[in-house]
C-alpha cells in the first residue's frame, strides 16, 4: 500500500508516522547521514513525516547556556529601537543580526522588501537598527519556506567570534541504532547532507546505549575523530556530554550544533543551535512546549492542537475525517487507489465529541482545495450516533456547499444513519467503503469540473 504504519522504538504515534508520498517536501526519513546499519535512503513507503516542535535560535541558545556550554554572548530584540538598545548593551561594534525564522537556509533568503540574507554582520548599534528594521515584521523567503516565506517577529543580536575551524556536531534519536547516536564532522558551518552525500566517511557516528548514558572516552573519541586539536578534545567532549544531558533532560529528538567551533580565543564554542522536541513528550516538557511559535507554523496545525484532533494538510482535494490513525490512512490509501488525492490526514480519535467533529469539518473545508469530503468511521470505542450528530451541526452551522459522503459502521450504527435520513442535509450515505471512496472521488471531480467552468451545481439524494 501506499502508507505504511510502523513500530519504531517510541512506539506508533498516528500522524507523526504519516508516510507522505503526498508531500514529498515534508519528508524525514532515516537517511545515509544518520543511518548505522542501513547505507541507503529509505524508500518512500518507509519514509515519514515528523512533526516535533522547533523553537527559534535564541531559545535553543538560551538552553544551551543553562546547562553550561560556551555559547555567543546575545540577545533577541522585538523592534528595530529595541535591536539598537541590545547592540549597545552587548558592547562590541562586531555584531550579527539574525532573523529568527523557523527555516533553514536563511543567510541566502531573501525578504519582503528586498534585504537579501537572513543573517547579516554589522559593525554599530545603528547599523543594527537599520538592518534589523528591514527584517522585522517582513516575511522571509528561503528554499524551505517556499512561496509561502515565513514572518519574521524578531532577531537575535550576538557578539561576532572568529572561529578558527568549524566542525559539525548533532545527537539524533536514530531507528537504526534503535536509541541516541553523536554525529560529528571535521567539515562544519556547511550544508552536512551535502558532506553526507558527497564524502560519507567525513561523518562520525557513535551511539549511545540510553540506559548506560553518555561515557567520557565515547565523547572523546568524536572529538578525536572530528578533529579536534589534542589540547581542546578534553573541552570539546565535555561540551558534547553537556550537550547529550541536554538532550535527555528536554526529551529531544534531535540537537544539532552547526557550528561548533575552535574559537581565535583558543576555546570550544557552539555558535548556532537547533532542537527538535519529542511531542510525546510535552506534559512533562511544559515550560519548553509553552515557548512553540505558532506564527511560524501553518494555522490549522494550532487549531487542530486546540480542538485536540491529529491533522496534517496534504495537496489533494478530497477531505478525510476518520477515526484511528490505520483507518485513517487505509482511507487514504483507497482515495488514491481509485484515482483521487486526499487533502489531509484527520484522526478524531476514539473519544471525539460531537463539538470535535464540527471543528474536524472546520479544518477540513478551510482548505479551498478541497472539493468533497468522505466520513470513515468505524464505531468501537467512538459512538456512531455521536459522529452523525457532529456531522449534522457541522453542516448546517458552517453551510457546507460541497457532497459529502458518510461510511458508518460499528456501535450505534442504526441510530447514526436514522439521524442522517432524518436531516434535510445532502449527506450521501454509503455502507461499503470501497463504494464509498469510489463515489467521493467522482464527485470530486464534478465539483471541480463544475468550478472550472464556473457552474453552480446542487446534489440530490437518489431516489
Amino acid at each position: 500500500t501506499a502508507f505504511t504504519a510502523e513500530k519504531g522504538c517510541r512506539g506508533f504515534d498516528g500522524p507523526k508516522r504519516i508516510i507522505s508520498y503526498f508531500h514529498p517536501q515534508v519528508l524525514g526519513g532515516s537517511s545515509g547521514l544518520f543511518g548505522g546499519h542501513v547505507s541507503q535512503p529509505l524508500p518512500p513507503h518507509l519514509q515519514q513525516q515528523r512533526r516535533n516542535l522547533s523553537l527559534h535560535e535564541y531559545m535553543s541558545i538560551n538552553l544551551l547556556k543553562e546547562e553550561g556550554i560556551s555559547v555567543p554572548a546575545g540577545m533577541v530584540a522585538s523592534s528595530s529601537d529595541e535591536a539598537y538598545a541590545v547592540a549597545k548593551q552587548i558592547g562590541s561594534k562586531d555584531l550579527v543580526v539574525k532573523a529568527q525564522v523557523l527555516a533553514g537556509g536563511r543567510g541566502k533568503g531573501t525578504f519582503e522588501g528586498g534585504l537579501k540574507g537572513g543573517v547579516r554582520i554589522v559593525y554599530s548599534p545603528e547599523e543594527a537598527r537599520d538592518i534589523s528594521s528591514q527584517m522585522i515584521g517582513r516575511k522571509l523567503y528561503t528554499k524551505q519556506t517556499g512561496e509561502a516565506g515565513r514572518i519574521c517577529n524578531q532577531v537575535f543580536i550576538c557578539e561576532r567570534r572568529y572561529p578558527r575551524r568549524e566542525y559539525y556536531f548533532a545527537i539524533a534519536m536514530e531507528r537504526s541504532y534503535q536509541g541516541p547516536v553523536l554525529i560529528g564532522s571535521s567539515q562544519g558551518g556547511v550544508n552536512i547532507e551535502d558532506v553526507a552525500a558527497e564524502n560519507p566517511d567525513a561523518i562520525v557516528k557513535e551511539p549511545i546505549d540510553i540506559v548506560e548514558g553518555i561515557k567520557k572516552e565515547q565523547a572523546v573519541k568524536v572529538a578525536q575523530k572530528m578533529g579536534f586539536p589534542p589540547a581542546l578534545v578534553n573541552e570539546a567532549a565535555e561540551n558534547m556530554i553537556k550537550l547529550y544531558n541536554l538532550f535527555i533532560k528536554y526529551d529531544a529528538s534531535m540537537v544539532e550544533i552547526n557550528p561548533m567551533v575552535e574559537d581565535s580565543s583558543g576555546i570550544v564554542m557552539c555558535m548556532d543551535a537547533k532542537i527538535n522536541f519529542d511531542p510525546n513528550a510535552a506534559y512533562r516538557q511544559k515550560r519548553v512546549f509553552d515557548m512553540r511559535d505558532w506564527s511560524q507554523e501553518d494555522p490549522r496545525d494550532r487549531q487542530a492542537a486546540t480542538a485536540d484532533l491529529n491533522y496534517i494538510g496534504l495537496d489533494g482535494t478530497i477531505g478525510c475525517l476518520v477515526n484511528g490513525a490505520g483507518l485513517a490512512m487505509a482511507t487514504m490509501d483507497i482515495i488514491k487507489l481509485h484515482g483521487g488525492t486526499p487533502a489531509n490526514f484527520l484522526d478524531v480519535g476514539g473519544g471525539a465529541t460531537a463539538h470535535q467533529v464540527t471543528e474536524a469539518f472546520k479544518l477540513i473545508t478551510s482548505d479551498r482545495k478541497v472539493q468533497a469530503i468522505l466520513v470513515n468511521i468505524f464505531g468501537g470505542i467512538m459512538r456512531c450516533d455521536v459522529i452523525a450528530q457532529g456531522i449534522i451541526m457541522a453542516v448546517r452551522d458552517l453551510d457546507l456547499k460541497i457532497p459529502i459522503v458518510v461510511r458508518l459502521q460499528g456501535t450505534r450504527v442504526d441510530d447514526a444513519k436514522a439521524l442522517i435520513a432524518a436531516s434535510p442535509l445532502k449527506i450521501l450515505a454509503c455502507d461499503d467503503l470501497d463504494e464509498a471512496a469510489k463515489m467521493v472521488v467522482k464527485l470530486s471531480e464534478i465539483v471541480s469540473l463544475a468550478k472550472e467552468a464556473q457552474v453552480d451545481i446542487t446534489f440530490q439524494l437518489p431516489i
